[in-house]
């Protein structure tokens, strides 16, 4: 009898194990349920585009042939073009191919793989961008286009527009990207779509303040660069990789911008043009600077665009890069769109950082207000004119054709 009684409990124990296996089971087929539903490519996805990892299941089930954690490249995808903003002083520049580390490129890429958007490579993934910026220099309108992860299956052309079955790419990048970086919109685009080759033009916007500058000289200077001239004396020339430097600017505007500061007035130049040349902005504003400053006259722009008269770049030193802002890049039919979500998280996002920045500002003045002004000393500015060695009458920089032939010689004694 007492054995008869052992062997019912141990058959009890083992019906309750059994119930607590199914229910586990149970359990673990809702989660994976709800995980398939949230897939739309037909294959089993562990891991949605929003999450920062896929589940790891490794400790519940085998490593299957051909699994691979947190691979994607079985699902559908689309080529869209991103909107990007960003705030360019600790960034070594937007490219990502030189050697130096944070480029605004090597963020986005980041933030890519960690939303699991990344369906190929980054070279099958058919990447192009609109500028490439140099260090220091901020956008609000850089515009980039890839493959991504896309909800919708069999995209044809790239171009439908689901809003509200897609990924929100806005959402879910802009929660991963550093505080300087943002994506401000996305638009599905057609394969044949080139974010560089396919830009219609470019707009930039240079900051500064007014100071002594005659304001008056300097547009009349910066008039003389609007329409199709050749920029090779307003540039860094790569002999290597380009042989033309004609570029067509459509509009060179300067003007003040409702912000003083210490008596002193913010000011910008606007500047539109079809494309430009490596370092073409800061080296005409640079020139203007000079204009302004009474150290040259209207004139040396003339001069300057004359490749007959001058066929080489005289030695000057750039604008600085802080206050320079790619503003926007055009695009024929690309309608950036941002979900109410994420404009809302923009916005306040935005808002956070300008207090920030002001109260950073308020101090510098608080500073400001505890020493006194000296006078203005006119015979600096006297003592600047005598010391100024007009741009004609510097050392130059090699033409474009004796650059070449050097490069010439120097890949004939290679051989």
């Amino acid at each position: 009898m007492a054995a008869a009684d052992g062997e019912a409990a141990a058959l009890g124990e083992e019906v309750a194990a059994l119930r607590l296996r199914v229910q586990e089971l149970e359990s673990e087929n809702q989660r994976l349920a709800k995980i398939a539903s949230s897939c739309t490519c037909g294959n089993k996805c562990y891991g949605d585009a929003e999450d920062n990892d896929p589940p790891d299941n490794s400790s519940k089930r085998t490593n299957r042939k051909g699994y691979k954690k947190g691979n994607v490249s079985h699902c559908s995808k689309r080529l869209i073009a991103l909107k990007i903003m960003y705030f360019g002083q600790r960034f070594y520049g937007f490219s990502s191919e030189g050697q130096a580390e944070p480029t605004v490129e090597s963020e986005i890429f980041k933030a890519l793989e960690r939303a699991k958007l990344l369906v190929d490579s980054r070279k099958e993934s058919c990447y192009s961008r609109c500028g490439r910026t140099d260090k220091g220099v901020s956008a609000t309108g850089q515009v980039i286009s890839l493959y991504l992860r896309s909800n919708i299956k069999d995209v044809v052309g790239g171009d439908v527009l689901d809003e509200r079955s897609e990924i929100d790419y806005v959402k879910v990048l802009n929660r991963i990207l550093p505080r300087d970086i943002r994506v401000l919109g996305w638009c599905p685009v057609p394969e044949d779509f080139h974010a560089r080759f396919t830009c219609l033009g470019r707009e930039y916007k240079y900051l500064f303040w007014k100071g002594d500058l005659d304001i008056v000289e300097m547009q009349k200077a910066a008039s003389k660069f609007i329409g199709e001239h050749d920029f090779r004396n307003f540039c860094k020339m790569d002999a290597a990789n380009v042989s033309n430097y004609r570029r067509r600017i459509t509009e060179f505007n300067i003007s003040a911008c409702d912000k003083r500061s210490n008596s002193d007035e913010l000011c910008s130049m606007i500047i539109k043009g079809s494309a430009f040349l490596w370092h073409q902005v800061r080296c005409m504003v640079s020139v203007l600077f000079l204009i302004g400053q009474g150290l040259e006259s209207p004139s040396i722009v003339d001069s300057l665009l004359d490749i007959t008269r001058t066929p080489r770049k005289p030695q000057y030193k750039m604008a600085p890069e802080l206050p320079l802002i790619l503003r926007s890049c055009l695009f024929d039919k690309a309608n950036f769109i941002c979900s109410s979500d994420a404009n809302r998280s923009l916005i306040q996002h935005l808002k956070d950082e300008y207090h920030h920045y002001m109260l950073q500002a308020s101090i510098f003045h608080e500073a400001l207000s505890c020493l006194p002004f000296p006078d203005s000393n006119s015979s600096e500015t006297l003592q600047k004119k005598r010391n100024h060695i007009p741009l004609l009458s510097r050392q130059t920089e090699p033409s474009y054709e004796e650059r070449i032939a050097k490069g010439k010689i120097k890949l004939a004694d290679n051989f």
